[in-house]
Formats: structure tokens, sequence, C-alpha cells
């Protein structure tokens, strides 16, 4: 069993979920949209959990593909970015009360605009990165720009050109590094030389924005040491 799967966690300040409250980390202000958020200590480090408050944002099992996809993140609070690199490390576990098509999604949105209604977003699903099933594995790295874009209208008519596979599982850090140049996002995992997966024309319409720490239903997720270079 790995090392990462036996350790304890334990709650250091007091979670918040309210949209428009706000939590220091790493020196940064991040405003909280539709997320539990606390400052943890795993493995002895101070690092940020968010999972998604679904007080504040339900999803319907019914109508899955209108609820998910959604500004579940923290945000950097006065950052403005169009072009430049966002690295961040993500670590995700599903939660006991996890759905069964939870994949431990975690990610990365950027160009968040002012009021959360438009932004792009690269993210993974661990589980499917080692899974016996060859279609899954396929769907383990996913672009989508919100709110037009969602994973489903990507699938079902760009063939496959927005979600690829990468070697990736749950409960193990995983190093992103998303680089974004005007509408070419390029996503490096784990500090390759070469890239995962390219986005060579992503589809959201903010030009700039904030950088967002993202996860989804079933996830609880792990972030730390965030760097963001502006290129702009």
């Amino acid at each position: 069993m790995k090392k990462l799967s036996l350790l304890i966690t334990f709650t250091i300040a007091f979670t918040l979920s309210s949209c428009g409250q706000t939590i220091e980390w790493e020196n940064q202000e991040l405003e909280i949209s539709n997320v539990r958020a606390s400052i943890t200590k795993l493995d002895g480090e101070e690092v940020l959990r968010i999972e998604r408050d679904l007080e504040a944002l339900p999803f319907d099992k019914d109508n899955l593909f209108a609820t998910v996809d959604e500004p579940t993140f923290v945000k950097v609070k006065d950052l403005n970015l169009k072009n430049g690199i966002v690295e961040v490390k993500v670590l995700g576990r599903l939660l006991d009360n996890a759905p069964p098509f939870a994949r431990g999604f975690i990610g990365i949105a950027f160009r968040i605009n002012e009021n959360n209604s438009s932004y792009e977003s690269i993210y993974l699903r661990p589980t499917n990165g080692r899974a016996d099933n060859q279609l899954r594995r396929n769907h383990t790295v996913q672009y989508y720009a919100y709110p037009d874009y969602k994973f489903n209208v990507l699938r079902e008519n760009s063939n496959g050109e927005f979600e690829t596979y990468a070697d990736i599982g749950l409960d193990e850090w995983i190093t992103m590094r998303i680089e974004i140049k005007d509408k070419k996002a390029t996503l490096f995992l784990n500090d390759k030389e070469y890239p995962s997966f390219i986005v060579n024309e992503m589809k959201g319409s903010s030009e700039t924005g904030s950088i967002g720490l993202w996860v989804e239903i079933g996830t609880e997720g792990y972030f730390k040491d965030l760097k963001i270079i502006k290129n702009n």
C-alpha cells in the first residue's frame, strides 16, 4: 500500500464554504466558489484541501451534464492573466460518499472572468489512468470551456481531440503545468520534457482572467506549490 494512503489528514483551519468568502494560502488570497476549503496537514506539509459544496451547488443525477463541469474552485484574488504558466501539485482521493461515476476529478481553471461565468479548464480523472478498460484510459485528461463546451459536448462533437490518456492515479502527487498562449494551452505532467496534452484551439470566450484550483463531485482534492508566471 502506498505511503500516502496511510496518512492521517487533520484540519488546522476552519473549513470555509460560502461563496464570496476567502482563504489565505501560500501568500495568496483565494476566493471560494461552490467548494469547501481548508488548510490541512498531509505528510507533515501544509496543503490546501477542497471538495465541491453540494449544498451551495447541488447536482442532479438525472440531468448530470447540466450540473457538472461547473465553477467549483478557489480563485486567486486580483489576478488577471492572458498568457503565462500555471503550475501546481495536485492529489485526488475519492470521498466516502462519492457516486459511482466519480473519477477523482481535479485540475486547474484559468482565464476565469470576474463573476465566474466564463473560463477554461484542464482537469484529470486519476481513476482512469490505470483502468483495465482502454476507453476509460483514453478519458484521463480533459479540457473544457465553461459554460458552452463541457466535456459531453466536446466528446460528442470533437472525436477525442479534447481529452487523452496519462499514466496517473489516485492518492499520489501529480505536478500539473499549463502553458497558456493565446488560444493554445499545453499541459505537462510530472515535469516531463514533452507535453502530455495540447489544446490547439481553446473554445472559451474569456481572453483574460484569474486562476482557479478545481475539483468536481466525489473528489477530496489537495493542492500545494502553486506557481504563476504572467507573460501578457
